[in-house]
């Protein structure tokens, strides 16, 4: 009685240890509310679809032929394929395995005639789910179809981002070829005036030659600018997996990014990005990974059995063959294991903490992406005011000294500067307002847009 009582009062213990062992994971990893560090009014709203953002027909089309074509998109589907697939069989595994496994004898003893002996039987292994090491595993599983999910997102967002981005350099380099053959024409009728004037003995043979320096200069310029939309357009048939082309795009400015966004970023929109969503999911994982750690410690039951057709009668052949069955089950309960559940549990519960580490990491990472595209806009727009007033400045002061050249009245020391001074101004003004639509883009991306 005394052995009853005590193997009793084993078996609840270890039941009531192991509740512990179906415990489901929740996220206790809040995103601070001051890992954005300007003020907000905003609710926290999933950002518009990219393609509610990005209006431009053209850059839509162009998107979309990306996300279809593009390589290492397929590749993160496919990953998710994969996980689902190893889900699934994760979740067969509360199902016992069935396997048919005949076998055929031919046995002689001393020269005497051969016996011919065979079975026909169908083998049943079920591994009991009793201590949640099946229920762990299969959650795991989940949680890594989830990561393969967000990673795919996390691809989708940054192809539509890299798309964007680059399409809008395109736009903004058509915009200094534009200023720069304005400017050759401009210059060149300059140095036809310079001429004319080193002619008729009112100027000297230096001042056209450093004219015409200076206007071959500009043409330099504009065989670079062409060399860098053809490398743009290259780089963007490339994420189609196309071979390179021209890119049809409108003219800039003519499609507006959403300002929107600006009108308070929540630090609740971070929720939104896959990254940190995939973060999460991989704490998940880890969790579930320490909980079959933990799981390896108890016992293991396993159920088999057979059943099926036989001549073999323990030594007598017989035929025909009679039924065979046979049921077994067994319990194994881990003793010593030359320390290695410890450590593999220790192992699990570090990877758990590590995972924790990543988490916060990445949180803070998206907070600081967050701030650098608020301040970087912030500056583009401060500065586009400047921009635009010191390109009305200066194409007055380069007109009134090109007429003052033509009077006599300037040297062309003093029309190359104004000249050179306006050119800058108007590159500058350009790649201005490229920076601010890049910010647009980033901080777009950055509260978790993007995504499908």
């Amino acid at each position: 009685m005394k052995k009853k009582n005590i193997i009793l009062i084993a078996a609840m213990g270890m039941l009531f240890t192991s509740c512990g062992l179906y415990e489901k994971y929740e996220q206790k990893n809040e995103i601070p509310a001051d890992v954005i560090g300007a003020p907000s009014a905003a609710t926290a709203e999933a950002p518009l679809s990219w393609r509610e953002f990005f209006t431009d027909p053209l850059l839509q089309q162009l998107i979309e032929q990306v996300l279809s074509n593009n390589t290492d998109l397929a590749s993160a589907r496919i990953a998710v394929e994969q996980s689902e697939a190893s889900l699934k069989a994760a979740k067969l595994a509360y199902l016992p395995s069935l396997s048919f496994a005949p076998q055929g004898t031919i046995s002689s003893f001393d020269y005497n005639k051969a016996f011919k002996g065979y079975s026909l039987p169908l083998q049943i292994n079920w591994e009991v789910e009793a201590f949640g090491s099946i229920t762990n595993r299969k959650r795991a599983a989940k949680a890594v179809v989830l990561q393969a999910q967000c990673y795919e997102n996390v691809v989708h967002s940054n192809l539509v981002s890299t798309v964007a981005q680059q399409y809008s350099m395109l736009q903004v380099l058509d915009k200094q070829l534009e200023i720069l053959i304005q400017t050759d024409s401009l210059w060149s009728a300059s140095l036809d005036t310079q001429r004319a004037l080193w002619e008729n003995g009112k100027s000297y043979s230096t001042a056209v030659n450093q004219m015409e320096a200076s206007w071959l200069d500009i043409k330099t310029q504009i065989a670079d600018t062409r060399r860098n939309i053809q490398s743009v357009e290259n780089a963007i048939c490339r994420l189609q997996a196309v071979s390179p082309r021209h890119i049809e795009r409108s003219k800039w400015g003519k499609y507006a990014l959403s300002q929107k966004l600006f009108q308070g970023v929540s630090a609740q929109l971070l929720e939104n990005r896959p990254d940190i969503r995939m973060a999460n999911y991989v704490m998940e994982e880890a969790f579930y990974n320490t909980q079959v750690a933990r799981s390896a410690f108890f016992p293991n039951i396993t159920l088999s059995g057979l059943i099926g057709w036989t001549n073999n009668g323990g030594g007598a052949v017989m035929n025909p063959g009679s039924l065979l069955l046979n049921a077994m089950g067994q319990l194994a309960q881990p003793i010593f294991s030359q320390g290695k559940l410890k450590a593999n549990l220790k192992i699990a519960k570090l990877a758990q903490e590590d995972m924790k580490g990543a988490y916060v990491q990445t949180v803070i990472d998206a907070g600081n992406q967050v701030n650098e595209a608020l301040a970087d806009y912030q500056t583009a727009v401060e500065k586009h005011g400047y921009y635009h007033k010191q390109v009305d400045v200066l194409h007055e002061a380069y007109t009134g000294t090109h007429e003052l050249m033509d009077n006599g009245k300037a040297s062309y020391l003093e029309v190359l500067t104004a000249q050179e001074s306006l050119l800058r101004a108007q590159l500058s003004e350009a790649m201005n307002m490229y920076s601010g639509s890049q910010a647009i883009i980033a901080l777009y991306i950055a509260l978790g847009g993007g995504g499908k």
